[in-house]
């Protein structure tokens, strides 16, 4: 397992909004900031301004400049190639993107980083034609502009993130943070990323999807009261639980209970089941020599196919390939 250098591209020449920063700051905290009692080395971050050494414009009214320590040329080098978002005019306008970042894109692509966008960030990898043939996806405000106008990205408005190996993007805002968090599961492990979240006092892994937000941001229910319930059910993945049983534990209905999940999750109650039990088995696979047999049947997965049905299905890799991909400390 390997950190690897992060090159986040900072198109400082068209001016920084105000809210792109949020965006900007997600991987300078996940990627910029050593921790090197979960993992020595760290990441090596790099901030690679489109204007190399020239001297930063003007922002706009509600806007900044930022002055970068790397510049284009310095993406070819990365392992990991990522940018945070791109100017409103690109997006809304149709302003053109700097066609220097564009071929600084491609061939750090052609090179062999990984490349990964937030947000509108998807734009300028769809202009570099990265996303060509591939499932992509964006803030769901853009997601249809994104479709108009690359109709050969197949964009998906209903994800928090899209991970198509060498390629991956993100929705917008928090997502972000969801897709810096998936580089770290992947690159070194569940438990150094489940570490990291808690000290960023953020969820590892939200189950669910943008489209949750879409027409309802904010949850009609109460959901406080299903803190004990989902905290009773993670405790008990082992048995065989059903609808029924959580709803008794709740001292609710089933109809209503479902409800309610759905609303707090974007989940039904048997789809979140199975994704705590196959995140309990990713776990299980990384810190442990337990047959997947048992790990099936501690996570109330069942047997050693019906695990390996699952988790092939939901992360594009059988159990024991997981295993070999990361290995036990």
């Amino acid at each position: 397992m390997n950190a690897g250098s992060v090159a986040v591209v900072v198109t400082e020449e068209i001016g920084v909004p105000s809210w792109g920063l949020y965006e900007l700051s997600i991987p300078c905290t996940v990627f910029g900031v050593p921790q090197p009692d979960l993992a020595d080395p760290w990441y090596d971050l790099r901030l690679c301004g489109t204007r190399d050494a020239s001297p930063p414009a003007p922002a706009k009214e509600t806007g900044l400049s930022l002055r970068t320590g790397h510049g284009l040329a310095d993406l070819a080098s990365a392992d990991t190639v990522l940018v945070p978002s791109v100017p409103d005019a690109c997006v809304d306008e149709g302003a053109p993107m700097p066609r220097a970042l564009i071929t600084a894109l491609r061939d750090a692509y052609d090179a062999g980083a990984r490349m990964v966008s937030l947000c509108t960030g998807a734009f300028a990898l769809a202009e570099a034609g990265l996303l060509d043939g591939r499932r992509a996806t964006a803030h769901w405000t853009h997601t249809g502009q994104l479709a108009a106008r690359y109709p050969k990205v197949q964009v998906d408005d209903s994800v928090l993130y899209v991970d198509d190996g060498d390629v991956l993007t993100s929705a917008g805002l928090t997502a972000g943070l969801d897709l810096c968090l998936h580089l770290v599961r992947r690159d070194l492990g569940s438990h150094v990323a489940n570490q990291l979240a808690k000290r960023m006092v953020v969820p590892a892994h939200r189950p669910g999807g943008q489209a949750q937000f879409i027409d309802l941001p904010v949850p009609a229910t109460d959901d406080r009261s299903l803190g004990p319930v989902l905290d009773w059910a993670r405790a008990n993945l082992g048995r065989p639980l059903t609808i029924e049983d959580l709803a008794r534990r709740a001292a609710v209905s089933p109809r209503t209970l479902y409800r309610r999940i759905q609303a707090a999750t974007g989940a039904t109650p048997l789809q979140w089941l199975l994704d705590q039990r196959l995140r309990r088995a990713q776990g299980l696979l990384e810190s442990t020599s337990l047959s997947v047999d048992r790990i099936g049947q501690l996570t109330g997965l069942g047997t050693a196919n019906n695990l390996r049905h699952h988790f092939l299905k939901r992360f594009g890799v059988s159990p024991s390939d997981y295993r070999r991909a990361f290995p036990r400390a």
